[in-house]
């Protein structure tokens, strides 16, 4: 198992929503990914985003696409300028979570998991994808986490 790292997908300007909720075009790449993710049957057990509206979205189409019965929950720790480092003591590679939050975070997170640096940039992350990290315990007894897959609306 792994888990499953999402930056929500593209929103609406603060003028057009004081929420920035999902904007057209989010709604479209989600609609697009979604369907990939559950043909590859990715074994997501509970998906969690940070609250916000434009997450709350995005975890909601995750959900309803990968056909999960728990609703998505709202996780604290994982707001844009939250420390990484506290978080990831919390993660699991056998845990299957999908979280779905915002950059700066997501992308530090990223690096963090995967260097031990979390201001180096590994991963450039894309509204709605889905970044898939998996870990393994080295012959000292410390998990190596590795990027295992992505799955990207875009491949420009």
């Amino acid at each position: 198992m792994a888990i499953f790292l999402v930056q929500h997908g593209r929103c609406l300007s603060g003028k057009e929503d004081p929420e920035k909720g999902l904007s057209p075009l989010g709604e479209e790449e989600i609609a697009r990914l979604a369907p990939v993710a559950k043909g590859y049957g990715i074994p997501v057990t509970q998906i969690f985003h940070s609250g916000k509206k434009r997450a709350q979205q995005t975890a909601a189409r995750y959900q309803s696409a990968l056909g999960l019965d728990a609703a998505p929950a709202v996780m604290a720790g994982i707001a844009p300028l939250d420390d990484v480092r506290a978080f990831a003591d919390t993660l699991d590679p056998a845990c299957g979570w999908m979280v779905v939050g915002h950059l700066p975070f997501m992308e530090r997170l990223v690096a963090y998991l995967t260097t031990g640096n979390e201001e180096l940039r590994v991963y450039r992350f894309q509204n709605a994808g889905i970044v898939c990290l998996d870990g393994e315990t080295d012959a000292q007894g410390n998990l190596d986490w590795f990027i295992k897959w992505t799955l990207n609306p875009n491949i420009t």
